[in-house]
């Protein structure tokens, strides 16, 4: 005999046995959980406990009478569910008795088995919440958690941006183009924005790190405007500023932060984009003279891809200084392009690079040298220079040492290209957030409208994660530049570790992120006039300069190896791996059964489960990539092969290296937020970050036996549960991110 009359206790649980048996959605294991959660619920008697435990026998399920009945009995009380709501199908048995509170051992249920919505929202009327958003968090708050020390920097700068000469449109010719970048640069650099990281006697404040939210910001506007910008000031000027004594400052930097001169940076070469130690570009000095002569050697040693190579008047050369027959390696020199009437000096030839997939705002160019005399003076001479005895002289006597500490100079460079780059997602995600808050999309005959897309776990899972992204590498930007600006530590060579690595994990994600943003606005992401287009074109490119991406995790990872002082074939590494190996025995003592398994949202939602995953993940990686490399040298490969033989792995490193890095940073930033709500709401933001990347990482977790399937399972589930669980407060994340509404001006995103 069926029962049609339920007894409160019993009546609180059908929407859950419902869920369960209409789609067998639970395991054995799973079931075991609501077994137990049974058996501890007071609201219980006996007869009602004895009931529902009959209903989980998987070897005897309830009869499909059984499952009718609890679908009318839901259907008829005409409670319908709220997806919006934090625990939407413990909420849904709630109102179905008419209870005051949650069931807090329904909330368990629904929390530490990850049932998700998007899972059974088929079965139940779904009512339509017309709020779009919650007021419960304030955007104003987040932003000013965003800004942290250059909230009055960053306002005036959003003040400034608000006139008709930075307005976006639509230009399509690059003479025309350009020429409005230009404008808009030297508006900037008239307003002392460019100076910004110049100490004061040349017009700046010395804030490298408020310059790189200056720089962010003009991602905002156009992402031609901030490469420009950034080519302008920051290489081209900081070349001068970090490269150069005080002779060349006094003559330069401050024309250079005013935009009186125009100048380039003219590292990158045809034949060797990313070598830049294997730059092919002379500079040999000449004693009876006293003067450089810079030379383009062969067809493909011409300096390529020069942002304003075709607006500028001078250019920051980086070609190997030979003197008194001997190399002495890649330096820099001055070299004047053009004369007063902006025509090109003799020796000098430049063509434009044309149009490009993205940023056509910005004049790139091809530059030859055919023997061009410039004087000794012009050498940029901070770590090398050539005496008035014409001999040469060097502070840093290793020649390898010299030439990373000049390339360490310019890392700054690297984070504003992750910072720009960070922005153009941000910018791509406030648009496809606004417009899925506007767009309805299907229904059925009992709803009274279609739905927001918004409210589809589909597009909560492709969008949310992204905005957790952005936060977290917000912060670790900002970090990365306080630590790069710290002049009481001057060996810059971690950072430029962890910067190569971010940059590279960053750009790629900006570019991810950008693509999802287009699909989820449809054909409507396709228009130009909606921003998105240009975001991908534009930021497409961040992921190649400034350093290859995939060269660059390289280059992190080899750090992260010469981290533990690890020479290759010497008995010092092989006590660096016996340390490392007793590291990862320590860590696999956590790793049993018990652990590789464990579901519970307490522990899946806990940063030091996060941080342990990450850290074991890292360290793994270190040992074995050590290992590999050092079995190859043993059998007498040289060990520039032996590291060739292993760049997946480096590649795999440097990434684990760099979302480790990344979360730590966050934790820490988050922590220090005063307001507990806040600092609550940036937990989780970070929590799912940490839970998506082991997520997207499971196949080697599950490989290493750190997590079994089961919680493989539960950490998806989870991802799936916090990004609907952040719903309703999405517009409020992005608006959190502080983009001003003059910059914001896409159609959809109104």
């Amino acid at each position: 005999m069926v029962a049609t009359d339920y007894s409160v206790g019993i009546l609180q649980y059908i929407p859950f046995f419902y869920v369960i048996w209409s789609d067998d959605l639970l395991s054995a294991s799973e079931i075991s959980v609501v077994q137990k959660v049974i058996a501890l619920d007071a609201s219980l008697d006996q007869e009602e406990k004895g009931q529902l435990q009959s209903w989980l026998d998987r070897d005897n399920p309830p009869h499909d009478d059984e499952i009718k009945n609890w679908k009318q009995t839901i259907a008829n009380s005409q409670v319908k569910l709220i997806e919006s709501e934090t625990y939407p199908l413990t909420s849904l048995s709630q109102r179905l008795i008419s209870g005051d509170d949650l069931n807090e051992q329904l909330k368990h249920i629904e929390v530490h088995l990850g049932i998700q919505p998007n899972h059974y929202n088929h079965l139940f009327d779904v009512e339509v919440v017309h709020e779009k958003t919650s007021d419960e968090y304030d955007a104003q708050v987040l932003d000013d958690i965003l800004k942290g020390e250059h909230t009055k920097v960053v306002d005036e700068f959003r003040r400034f941006l608000d006139k008709p000469d930075f307005s976006w449109e639509v230009l399509r010719d690059k003479a025309e183009f350009r020429n409005r970048i230009l404008k808009q640069v030297q508006l900037l650099g008239e307003a002392g924005y460019g100076a910004m990281a110049y100490p004061p006697e040349y017009g700046g404040t010395g804030n490298m790190p408020a310059y790189a939210s200056i720089f962010e910001h003009l991602m905002f506007v156009d992402g031609s405007l901030a490469v420009k910008f950034g080519v302008q000031f920051g290489l081209f000027g900081g070349s001068i500023q970090k490269l150069g004594t005080k002779k060349h400052h006094d003559q330069y930097l401050t024309e250079a932060g005013e935009t009186k001169l125009l100048g380039c940076f003219a590292m990158t070469e045809t034949g060797h984009g990313s070598n830049v130690r294997g730059i092919k570009t002379t500079a040999t000095y000449e004693k009876a003279s006293d003067s450089i002569i810079i030379h383009t050697p062969g067809k493909n040693d011409n300096k390529e891809y020069i942002g304003n190579a075709l607006h500028s008047k001078i250019a920051t050369v980086f070609a190997q200084l030979i003197v008194n027959g001997k190399n002495e390696g890649v330096h820099a020199i001055l070299v004047p392009l053009r004369n007063e009437k902006h025509e090109t000096l003799e020796g000098i030839t430049v063509e434009d690079n044309g149009y490009k997939l993205g940023l056509n705002g910005v004049d790139n160019g091809k530059i030859w040298f055919n023997n061009v005399k410039v004087p000794r003076q012009n050498l940029l001479d901070k770590y090398g220079e050539i005496r008035d005895d014409g001999t040469y002289f060097s502070s840093i006597k290793n020649p390898n040492k010299r030439f990373f500490t000049m390339l360490g100079t310019l890392v700054g460079g690297r984070i504003c290209v992750a910072r720009g780059a960070l922005g153009g997602s941000k910018m791509a995600l406030s648009i496809a957030v606004k417009y899925a808050l506007n767009r309805r999309q299907f229904n059925d005959n009992v709803k009274v409208q279609e739905d927001l897309i918004m409210d589809y776990p589909t597009h909560q899972l492709r969008l949310t994660p992204a905005i957790a992204g952005a936060y977290v590498y917000h912060f670790t930007l900002e970090e990365m530049m306080k630590r790069y600006s710290d002049e009481s530590q001057p060996d810059k060579r971690e950072v430029e570790t962890q910067v190569a690595g971010l940059k590279s994990i960053i750009t790629w994600f900006a570019n991810e992120t950008i693509q999802e943003c287009r699909e989820a606005c449809g054909g409507k992401g396709y228009l130009l006039e909606n921003r998105i287009a240009d975001l991908k074109g534009d930021v497409d490119i961040f992921t190649t300069f400034e350093g290859d991406n995939t060269v660059l995790l390289q280059l992190a990872a080899k750090g992260i190896l010469s981290d533990f002082r690890a020479e290759f074939n010497s008995a010092g590494f092989a006590s660096v791996l016996k340390l490392l190996q007793t590291q990862i025995a320590d860590k696999l003592t956590a790793i049993n059964p018990l652990y590789s398994n464990k579901v519970d949202a307490e522990h899946l939602y806990n940063p030091k489960f996060h941080k342990h995953a990450f850290d074991y993940r890292t360290r793994r990686l270190t040992y074995t990539l050590a290992m590999r490399i050092r079995n190859y040298i043993k059998k007498g490969i040289p060990s520039y092969q032996a590291f060739l033989k292993v760049q997946t792995h480096l590649l795999a490193l440097g990434k684990a290296y760099s979302v480790e890095l990344a979360y730590h940073i966050f934790c820490e930033h988050y922590e220090q937020v005063t307001d507990l709500k806040y600092r609550a709401l940036m937990e989780k933001v970070g929590c799912l970050y940490a839970l998506d990347q082991i997520n997207s990482d499971a196949r080697w977790y599950l490989e290493q036996g750190y997590i079994g399937s089961t919680k493989s399972k539960a950490i998806r589930q989870r991802v799936e549960r916090l990004s609907t669980e952040l719903r309703p407060h999405i517009e409020v994340l992005v608006d959190g991110f502080g983009i001003p509404e003059h910059c914001l001006t896409a159609p959809i995103a109104q």
